[in-house]
């Protein structure tokens, strides 16, 4: 057997199937979604086997992306699990012959319960159609498998469904990036959106600052000691005047200068950039890297321009950013 061109006739058939959906796109589709930004409660979606898979992602799909979903599993559904279907509800049953006993057993009850069914199927005439309020056909001429047995093109096509709606929704709700970040605390865009400088900064006793009116040989005991690679350097009221990194005492080191001879005011950088506690993490981590000449740390401000801390590359690549 040519396994790549098996793999091709696979894609091929799918992609064939997924464009033949297209024309069955009508009233029905734009109704469905219509149902689900109105209900007034939660989309149950349900299914089996490969179906129920299917099913499962897309419950999972509807709610990161700001429609309240839960999956039920058809079997699940026989033995106590149709009780967290209520009236307000819409079902969405996915099922491609429509003929599943567990199916047919609990959309009749969740019709008697009054939540609207919506059925994903390529059988438009199914048992489980006529026990809809509503029927998404979703035509399939074949399976990719070689017996035409195997769920393969039904699931995708499905999937593609289930998927076309969510994002639907989605539009319609307005749900921004920020929304979707809320749901996704976890993930990379979520704490990129999420995370405040305050949130990541090194304060209180792990916040690196001295006194500009100490000697240079305090200050690099903190340096030590704190292992930030930099001191926050402050007036009596905790402002900010400068900020000396070890690059900055390498500088003087590297130009054969006596480093103790030195105050603090000649090493310092006087106009160090700085973020502010309250500002997005995201947005100290470009500062750091799009620099012309990218730095590792940054002194943290409160608004009345206190030093409250420092925040460090390190710490921001390991929460993830």
């Amino acid at each position: 057997m040519d396994v790549l061109a098996e793999i091709r006739r696979v894609i091929d058939l799918e992609v064939r199937m997924i464009n033949a959906l297209k024309p069955a796109l009508g009233p029905a589709y734009e109704e469905a979604v219509r149902w689900i930004f109105d209900c007034r409660g939660q989309v149950v979606v349900t299914g089996v086997g490969k179906s129920g898979v299917i099913a499962q992602k897309i419950a999972a799909t509807m709610v990161s992306t700001g429609t309240p979903a839960v999956f039920l599993h058809g079997a699940d559904g026989l033995h106590g699990g149709i009780g967290i279907i209520k009236k307000d509800d819409v079902v969405l049953a996915v099922g491609k012959s429509g003929e599943s006993d567990e199916l047919l057993a609990i959309l009749p009850v969740a019709r008697k319960i009054g939540a609207k069914v919506i059925s994903i199927t390529a059988q438009p005439r199914s048992s489980m159609a006529r026990h809809s309020d509503l029927v998404l056909h979703t035509p399939i001429e074949e399976e990719a498998c070689p017996l035409n047995m195997a769920p393969t093109c039904s699931t995708t096509v499905a999937l593609v469904v289930g998927d076309a709606l969510a994002v639907a929704l989605m539009k319609l709700r307005d749900f921004r990036s920020d929304d979707f970040a809320v749901n996704h605390p976890g993930g990379q865009l979520g704490k990129r959106l999420l995370l405040t400088v305050g949130d990541l900064m090194r304060s209180g006793e792990a916040n690196p600052v001295v006194h500009g009116a100490k000697d240079v040989r305090f200050m690099l005991t903190e340096m030590t000691r704190q292992r930030a690679g930099a001191v926050s350097i402050i007036d009596d009221e905790h402002r900010l005047l400068g900020l000396v990194t070890d690059y900055d005492v390498r500088r003087v080191l590297e130009a054969q200068k006596d480093v103790f001879g030195l105050t603090i005011q000649d090493i310092m950088n006087a106009t160090p950039e700085f973020v502010y506690e309250d500002e997005n993490a995201y947005t100290a981590l470009e500062k750091m890297e799009k620099r012309t000449k990218p730095i590792s740390v940054l002194p943290v401000l409160n608004r009345q321009t206190q030093v409250v801390g420092m925040i460090h590359l390190h710490d921001l690549v390991a929460r993830g950013l």
